[in-house]
């Protein structure tokens, strides 16, 4: 691309949001980062991938961390702060990429390129697939979709300018159940190019 492009996905649990990432990412020819950045930041600062991934996008402790200036001694936040540097130095590269979550659409807003979408889903939907994907009963899947969208609001309002999901945040807010990742992917993809040919 001539012009740099940062498509930044957030999404509710279950929404096929990481898919529909993947395959924004392909289509386009873009890196996509997401977990992966860890591999990167274990190997600059020398910590064991293992730790990075425990307190990835967790929300920090509040009794047991605390903060004297501008520095903390929360894990949770540590790791999230080398993670927002990590984007700012790729985004300042020139380098156009897709990044799933780690409050992109607030860490690197201001960018020209910087494009923000949110995938949401039909809770039946979004059951379902869970469901599906790791094999578990109703109640359980049930549970498992609260508590991850339970932690994923709770880390974006803690380093976030806006509230997870509020459609004003992002450039698109999008529901998956409707049409399904794949045509959901393209819907995106038509809109991102849309916007590059005014950029």
């Amino acid at each position: 691309m001539d012009k740099q492009v940062i498509i930044a996905i957030s999404r509710e649990y279950g929404s096929a949001g990481h898919e529909i990432a993947e395959k924004v990412a392909k289509d386009l020819g873009l890196k996509l980062y997401d977990r992966n950045m860890l591999d990167d930041i274990s190997k600059d600062k020398d910590i064991h991938i293992d730790y990075l991934e425990k307190y990835d996008e967790k929300p920090k402790k509040l009794f047991s961390s605390r903060k004297v200036g501008a520095y903390t001694n929360s894990i949770e936040e540590i790791i999230a702060e080398m993670q927002f540097d990590y984007l700012r130095e790729k985004a300042d590269t020139g380098e156009s990429f897709v990044i799933v979550g780690r409050c992109a659409e607030s860490v690197l807003s201001g960018r020209s390129g910087l494009i923000s979408v949110f995938i949401l889903g039909n809770p039946e939907v979004k059951l379902k697939r869970i469901m599906n994907k790791y094999h578990l009963n109703e109640t359980d899947a049930a549970a498992k979709i609260k508590r991850h969208d339970k932690h994923r609001k709770q880390y974006h309002n803690r380093h976030s300018n806006g509230k997870w999901g509020d459609s004003r945040l992002y450039d698109m807010c999008i529901n998956s159940s409707r049409l399904g990742p794949l045509k959901t992917a393209e819907v995106i993809k038509d809109y991102i190019k849309e916007i590059i040919d005014n950029l």
